[in-house]
């Protein structure tokens, strides 16, 4: 058996979900692989932490890169510079690339809540999930929104210190843009802004900060919900009514919050550099900026849970898959970004 490669610490490897099997999952874990074993092998950069891929070992291994079956997580240590570990857990209907089936959705929930499993056991130090579709999960009777609501209540019960999320974060390059609402339509923003939701998650991003980034004194910026952060109340009230005294309340808590800024100056290279995070009311508010800057190597992490867990910025790609033609870019960024938070937990 090889010995663990350089990089490789206390602690279990991360813990991937292979998502729908009949998306871009497979192929975009395949060639992150390929990228990041080389990685670790590098005396010039960080070495991310190794991953075990809990889904069907044939569909993996059909993506032409060596596949290995393990027992156990920490197998990973010492197959992954060799081959992708996989946990094989095996689909039960035939998977054809590019057609999602609904009798495939319960495996594909099985594979996610083992692996909050292992990582809430000490076996694993974070959960990256491949993207799954919401239609075949819904129609196999899945009843969470999406993969964040559903790790938050596999891990209601897990002890933590803190405010609890979930918070939706998307990263990209130097930015983290913290989500207040995220599916919603436009015109019920004004009912669902607000006071407590607004300093609820502002406390989850502070914590966050200092817990999985190591930053000691977070500095958060406020983007207003109207233009021109409603101007004094003359477009838009709920700047004066909820957003000012949310940031006044913050402060008073020893927070760092600016108070409503304009959304359209708050993103360009220099405001970035003046904070730590934004918090964004609206999915279009955080999501626009995070792909306008690196539209394939995004990320979406999730805040305030007891364990690590990053995401691919990306759909199921049903319309590419098989092709040979998914970019691993957002992969690979998870992965990172993952193994960075679950180090900074490590040191607590």
């Amino acid at each position: 058996m090889d010995e663990p490669m350089m990089g490789a610490r206390k602690g279990g490897p991360l813990i991937v979900t292979m998502g729908d099997p009949a998306g871009v999952g497979p192929e975009v874990i395949a060639k992150g692989w390929d990228v990041l074993r080389t990685e670790r092998q590098s005396v010039l950069k960080p070495a991310p932490l190794p991953f075990v891929v809990l889904g069907d070992a044939a569909i993996l291994a059909r993506q032409g890169l060596p596949v290995e079956t393990v027992i156990a997580p920490s197998d990973a240590f010492s197959v992954f510079n060799r081959a992708i570990p996989v946990m094989d857990l095996p689909a039960p209907t035939p998977v054809l690339a590019g057609q999602p089936d609904p009798r495939n959705s319960p495996a594909v929930a099985d594979w996610i809540e083992r692996a909050v499993d292992m990582c809430m056991s000490g076996e694993g130090s974070g959960v990256v999930t491949a993207p799954i579709a919401k239609a075949p999960m819904y129609a196999a009777g899945f009843r969470f929104p999406g993969h964040t609501e559903f790790i938050a209540e596999l891990t209601a019960e897990m002890p933590f210190v803190g405010t609890r999320g979930p918070v939706m974060m998307l990263t990209a390059q130097d930015l983290r843009a913290c989500l207040v609402t995220i599916h919603v339509p436009i015109d019920q923003l004004p009912e669902l802004v607000t006071f407590e939701r607004v300093t609820r998650i502002t406390r989850v991003v502070h914590e966050a900060m200092k817990r999985d980034f190591g930053i000691a004194k977070p500095r958060l910026a406020l983007a207003g919900l109207n233009p021109h952060a409603g101007e004094g109340g003359s477009i838009g009230l709920q700047e004066v009514e909820i957003l000012y005294p949310a940031a006044a309340q913050l402060r008073g808590e020893g927070i760092d919050i600016t108070d409503p800024l304009p959304a359209d100056t708050l993103f360009h290279e220099d405001a970035r550099k003046r904070y730590d995070a934004h918090i964004c009311l609206y999915h279009d508010q955080a999501l626009i900026p995070v792909k306008t800057l690196d539209f394939w190597g995004g990320v979406n992490a999730t805040l305030g849970l007891p364990i690590v867990r990053t995401s691919p910025d990306h759909g199921t790609g049903f319309d590419i898959a098989g092709k040979g033609i998914a970019r691993a870019d957002s992969f690979i960024a998870a992965v990172k970004l993952a193994s960075e938070m679950a180090a900074k937990r490590a040191t607590r």
